[in-house]
Protein backbone atom coordinates (compact mmCIF):
# COMPACT_ATOMS: atom_id res chain seq x y z
CA UNK A 1 0.00 0.00 0.00
CA UNK A 2 0.88 3.61 -0.53
CA UNK A 3 1.75 5.81 2.24
CA UNK A 4 0.47 8.68 2.79
CA UNK A 5 3.78 10.61 1.75
CA UNK A 6 3.75 8.60 -1.69
CA UNK A 7 0.09 9.29 -2.15
CA UNK A 8 0.64 13.13 -1.74
CA UNK A 9 3.66 12.82 -4.32
CA UNK A 10 1.96 10.70 -6.83
CA UNK A 11 -0.68 13.25 -6.68
CA UNK A 12 1.30 16.37 -7.05
CA UNK A 13 3.48 14.95 -10.03
CA UNK A 14 0.01 13.63 -12.26
CA UNK A 15 -1.34 17.68 -11.40
CA UNK A 16 1.82 19.20 -12.57
CA UNK A 17 1.54 17.08 -15.79
CA UNK A 18 -2.18 17.48 -16.38
CA UNK A 19 -1.54 21.39 -15.77
CA UNK A 20 1.09 21.11 -18.33
CA UNK A 21 -0.70 19.37 -20.75
CA UNK A 22 -3.55 21.44 -20.09
CA UNK A 23 -1.37 24.27 -21.07
CA UNK A 24 -0.18 22.84 -24.06
CA UNK A 25 -3.62 21.96 -25.59
CA UNK A 26 -4.10 25.84 -24.69
CA UNK A 27 -1.06 26.69 -26.46
CA UNK A 28 -2.10 24.38 -29.54
CA UNK A 29 -5.46 26.13 -29.64
CA UNK A 30 -3.82 29.15 -29.50
CA UNK A 31 -1.68 29.02 -32.74
CA UNK A 32 -4.51 27.50 -34.34
CA UNK A 33 -7.04 29.71 -34.02
CA UNK A 34 -4.19 32.65 -35.11
CA UNK A 35 -3.21 30.97 -37.97
CA UNK A 36 -6.56 30.13 -39.25
CA UNK A 37 -7.54 34.05 -38.60
CA UNK A 38 -4.46 34.88 -40.39
CA UNK A 39 -5.03 32.20 -43.47
CA UNK A 40 -8.70 33.71 -43.94
CA UNK A 41 -7.29 37.53 -43.57
CA UNK A 42 -5.01 36.45 -45.92
CA UNK A 43 -7.26 34.71 -48.58
CA UNK A 44 -9.45 38.24 -48.20
CA UNK A 45 -6.30 40.35 -49.37
CA UNK A 46 -4.83 37.91 -52.11
CA UNK A 47 -8.48 37.53 -53.30
CA UNK A 48 -9.34 40.92 -53.77
CA UNK A 49 -6.08 41.50 -55.84
CA UNK A 50 -7.48 38.64 -57.91
CA UNK A 51 -11.16 40.19 -58.22
CA UNK A 52 -9.81 43.87 -59.03
CA UNK A 53 -7.81 41.90 -62.09
CA UNK A 54 -11.42 40.86 -62.98
CA UNK A 55 -13.22 43.35 -62.39
CA UNK A 56 -10.53 45.47 -64.75
CA UNK A 57 -10.53 43.13 -67.64
CA UNK A 58 -14.80 42.83 -67.06
CA UNK A 59 -15.05 46.55 -67.92
CA UNK A 60 -12.67 46.53 -70.73
CA UNK A 61 -14.46 43.70 -71.82
CA UNK A 62 -18.11 44.70 -71.18
CA UNK A 63 -18.75 41.02 -69.97
CA UNK A 64 -18.36 39.12 -66.91
CA UNK A 65 -14.62 37.71 -66.18
CA UNK A 66 -14.20 34.88 -63.96
CA UNK A 67 -11.73 35.87 -60.99
CA UNK A 68 -10.01 32.33 -61.41
CA UNK A 69 -11.52 29.18 -63.35
CA UNK A 70 -13.57 27.18 -60.89
CA UNK A 71 -15.45 30.45 -59.33
CA UNK A 72 -18.78 30.22 -59.29
CA UNK A 73 -19.20 33.90 -59.19
CA UNK A 74 -17.51 37.19 -60.57
CA UNK A 75 -17.22 40.53 -59.90
CA UNK A 76 -20.32 43.06 -60.36
CA UNK A 77 -18.79 46.44 -58.44
CA UNK A 78 -16.39 48.28 -56.53
CA UNK A 79 -17.55 49.66 -53.72
CA UNK A 80 -15.22 52.70 -52.14
CA UNK A 81 -15.82 55.13 -49.30
CA UNK A 82 -13.89 58.50 -49.98
CA UNK A 83 -13.14 59.76 -47.17
CA UNK A 84 -11.70 56.18 -45.09
CA UNK A 85 -9.96 55.06 -48.30
CA UNK A 86 -11.62 51.62 -48.17
CA UNK A 87 -12.33 49.93 -51.32
CA UNK A 88 -13.45 46.53 -52.04
CA UNK A 89 -14.52 44.28 -54.99
CA UNK A 90 -18.40 42.85 -54.59
CA UNK A 91 -19.91 39.83 -55.85
CA UNK A 92 -22.46 38.14 -57.43
CA UNK A 93 -24.28 36.54 -54.80
CA UNK A 94 -23.87 35.82 -50.51
CA UNK A 95 -23.29 32.28 -50.92
CA UNK A 96 -20.61 31.99 -47.77
CA UNK A 97 -17.47 30.68 -50.27
CA UNK A 98 -18.11 33.88 -52.02
CA UNK A 99 -18.09 36.06 -49.12
CA UNK A 100 -15.13 34.29 -47.99
CA UNK A 101 -13.81 36.10 -50.69
CA UNK A 102 -15.10 39.46 -51.31
CA UNK A 103 -18.79 41.40 -50.49
CA UNK A 104 -21.66 39.77 -52.31
CA UNK A 105 -24.63 41.24 -53.73
CA UNK A 106 -27.26 39.38 -52.49
CA UNK A 107 -30.01 37.56 -55.01
CA UNK A 108 -33.34 38.98 -55.64
CA UNK A 109 -31.93 42.73 -54.81
CA UNK A 110 -31.56 44.96 -57.96
CA UNK A 111 -28.08 46.07 -58.74
CA UNK A 112 -26.85 49.37 -57.49
CA UNK A 113 -28.40 52.48 -58.89
CA UNK A 114 -31.77 50.50 -60.16
CA UNK A 115 -34.84 51.28 -58.15
CA UNK A 116 -35.02 49.72 -54.88
CA UNK A 117 -33.07 48.03 -52.35
CA UNK A 118 -29.30 47.00 -53.53
CA UNK A 119 -28.40 44.93 -50.64
CA UNK A 120 -24.46 43.79 -50.11
CA UNK A 121 -23.35 41.46 -47.41
CA UNK A 122 -19.88 41.39 -46.21
CA UNK A 123 -17.71 39.39 -42.89
CA UNK A 124 -17.32 42.15 -40.58
CA UNK A 125 -13.49 41.10 -39.64
CA UNK A 126 -12.41 41.86 -43.52
CA UNK A 127 -13.89 43.44 -46.61
CA UNK A 128 -16.42 44.98 -43.94
CA UNK A 129 -14.25 46.22 -41.21
CA UNK A 130 -14.75 49.53 -42.56
CA UNK A 131 -18.31 49.94 -41.06
CA UNK A 132 -17.21 50.41 -37.86
CA UNK A 133 -15.61 54.17 -38.71
CA UNK A 134 -18.35 55.13 -41.09
CA UNK A 135 -20.88 57.68 -40.17
CA UNK A 136 -24.14 59.47 -41.69
CA UNK A 137 -23.36 61.84 -44.62
CA UNK A 138 -20.35 59.93 -45.93
CA UNK A 139 -20.22 59.27 -49.55
CA UNK A 140 -20.06 55.94 -50.94
CA UNK A 141 -19.16 55.39 -54.77
CA UNK A 142 -20.33 52.41 -56.83
CA UNK A 143 -19.17 51.41 -60.28
CA UNK A 144 -20.62 49.00 -61.69
CA UNK A 145 -19.38 46.40 -64.23
CA UNK A 146 -20.97 48.28 -67.06
CA UNK A 147 -19.11 51.07 -66.08
CA UNK A 148 -22.04 53.42 -64.70
CA UNK A 149 -21.03 55.01 -61.47
CA UNK A 150 -23.28 55.84 -58.65
CA UNK A 151 -22.79 58.16 -55.42
CA UNK A 152 -24.56 57.17 -52.20
CA UNK A 153 -25.18 59.42 -49.19
CA UNK A 154 -25.36 57.62 -45.56
CA UNK A 155 -28.19 58.09 -44.19
CA UNK A 156 -28.43 56.14 -40.99
CA UNK A 157 -27.09 52.61 -39.66
CA UNK A 158 -29.35 50.31 -36.99
CA UNK A 159 -28.45 47.09 -35.38
CA UNK A 160 -31.29 44.30 -36.25
CA UNK A 161 -32.13 40.73 -35.93
CA UNK A 162 -31.00 38.51 -38.84
CA UNK A 163 -34.60 37.98 -39.76
CA UNK A 164 -36.35 40.98 -39.29
CA UNK A 165 -34.29 43.60 -40.67
CA UNK A 166 -37.41 45.14 -42.41
CA UNK A 167 -34.99 45.32 -45.61
CA UNK A 168 -37.79 45.59 -48.51
CA UNK A 169 -35.40 44.52 -52.21
CA UNK A 170 -38.37 46.78 -53.55
CA UNK A 171 -38.98 49.78 -51.81
CA UNK A 172 -39.09 53.37 -53.05
CA UNK A 173 -36.11 55.37 -53.81
CA UNK A 174 -32.74 53.53 -54.99
CA UNK A 175 -30.80 52.50 -51.66
CA UNK A 176 -27.83 51.08 -51.10
CA UNK A 177 -28.03 49.07 -48.10
CA UNK A 178 -24.61 47.38 -46.43
CA UNK A 179 -24.84 44.55 -43.81
CA UNK A 180 -22.53 42.51 -41.60
CA UNK A 181 -22.66 40.68 -38.34
CA UNK A 182 -23.19 42.12 -35.07
CA UNK A 183 -21.15 42.72 -32.62
CA UNK A 184 -18.45 44.08 -34.83
CA UNK A 185 -15.79 43.03 -32.48
CA UNK A 186 -17.05 39.32 -31.84
CA UNK A 187 -15.52 36.33 -32.63
CA UNK A 188 -18.18 34.33 -33.22
CA UNK A 189 -21.08 34.77 -35.05
CA UNK A 190 -24.55 36.20 -33.49
CA UNK A 191 -27.84 36.09 -34.97
CA UNK A 192 -28.05 40.44 -35.05
CA UNK A 193 -27.03 42.54 -37.89
CA UNK A 194 -25.49 46.08 -38.48
CA UNK A 195 -27.31 47.44 -41.60
CA UNK A 196 -26.19 50.59 -42.94
CA UNK A 197 -28.80 52.34 -45.71
CA UNK A 198 -27.31 54.69 -47.68
CA UNK A 199 -29.46 56.98 -50.66
CA UNK A 200 -28.13 57.57 -54.21
CA UNK A 201 -27.11 61.23 -54.83
CA UNK A 202 -25.84 60.81 -58.21
CA UNK A 203 -24.93 59.21 -61.21
CA UNK A 204 -22.67 59.28 -64.29
CA UNK A 205 -23.31 57.24 -67.20
CA UNK A 206 -19.94 56.13 -69.34
CA UNK A 207 -19.14 58.60 -71.49
CA UNK A 208 -21.05 61.30 -70.59
CA UNK A 209 -21.29 64.24 -67.75
CA UNK A 210 -22.77 63.55 -64.37
CA UNK A 211 -26.66 64.00 -63.79
CA UNK A 212 -26.84 64.51 -60.28
CA UNK A 213 -23.67 66.01 -58.20
CA UNK A 214 -22.74 64.28 -55.30
CA UNK A 215 -23.84 66.58 -52.35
Amino acid sequence: MLTETAKFMRGRRLASRLAMAAAAFSALLGVAFIAKGATIHAKAVVAQILLERAFDLSLAAGEPVKPWSWADTWPVARIEVPRLGASAIVLKGGSGQALAFGPGLLDGTPAPGEAGSSVIAAHRDTHFSFLRDVRPGDQIRVTRDDGTIFWFRIADAQIVPWDASGIDAHEDGHWLVLSTCWPLDAATQGDMRYVVRAQMVGRQMTGEMQTTAPL
